[in-house]
């Protein structure tokens, strides 16, 4: 699954990406709503297929908890508190009752035992985080046997104009809070070194094809 060429990635950390959530949360839903919206729809029908409980991982502001059904239970989890400031007043406002918790964490480092979530749904997160492979880890322990990992994230163009201006944006990697240049590869060589993983699915979605949906497998075995 590997794709050819290496990069060079910019070096984020935590502490960068809450600085930067900070900035952006007041702003988040008017900038990012229209074109982030198709893959929060994406990432929500996969869910509502599934059902079960689930763990939305880097649930922001809380914009696709109204898409989950409400036989869907949800525990949303973000690095960001004003994020989740957003997130707990849309709850409150459309009265998502099937929405169990929403708490500060690391994606990185998940408080929940092992095997406790059906799905586990991260839409725009892992381009963000310190360590994927980390954070890919963690994902694939809370979910049970059985379940599935769903990613929707932006994927670096190999070439092309578009890879020249995402070269460009690397560089402010640390302010925007994200990773422009993100090869598939890391998930894809993540997926190839754990034998429990398959990849179910993966489609580039509108628009213009900019993000990617993923869907991971977890064995029963």
């Amino acid at each position: 699954m590997s794709d050819t060429g290496e990069r060079r990635l910019a070096d984020i950390t935590n502490e960068n990406v809450e600085a930067a959530y900070a900035r952006w949360a007041p702003v988040y839903d008017a900038a990012f709503t229209l074109v982030m919206n198709p893959g929060r729809k994406a990432a929500a029908a996969a869910v509502n297929r599934l059902g079960g409980r689930v763990l939305d991982v880097g649930v922001g502001t809380g914009l696709e908890l109204p898409m989950f059904d409400a036989n869907v239970r949800v525990v949303g989890v973000d690095l960001s508190e004003p994020m989740l400031k957003i997130a707990r007043k849309r709850v409150a406002e459309q009265k998502l009752a099937n929405v169990e918790d929403l708490r500060v964490m690391d994606a990185m480092n998940l408080q929940f035992e092992d095997g406790a979530f059906d799905v586990v749904v991260s839409p725009f997160v892992i381009t963000t985080v310190p360590d994927p492979h980390r954070t890919l880890d963690e994902m694939a322990r809370v979910v049970r046997p059985g379940g599935e990992i769903i990613l929707v994230n932006h994927i670096g163009a190999d070439r092309g104009p578009i890879a020249a201006i995402e070269a460009l944006m690397e560089r402010r990697a640390e302010k925007l809070g994200w990773r422009p240049q993100f090869p598939w590869n890391i998930v894809g060589d993540w997926i190839d070194s754990n034998p429990a993983m398959t990849l179910l699915e993966r489609r580039r979605l509108a628009p213009l094809g900019l993000f990617t949906l993923a869907r991971i497998h977890k064995s029963r075995s």
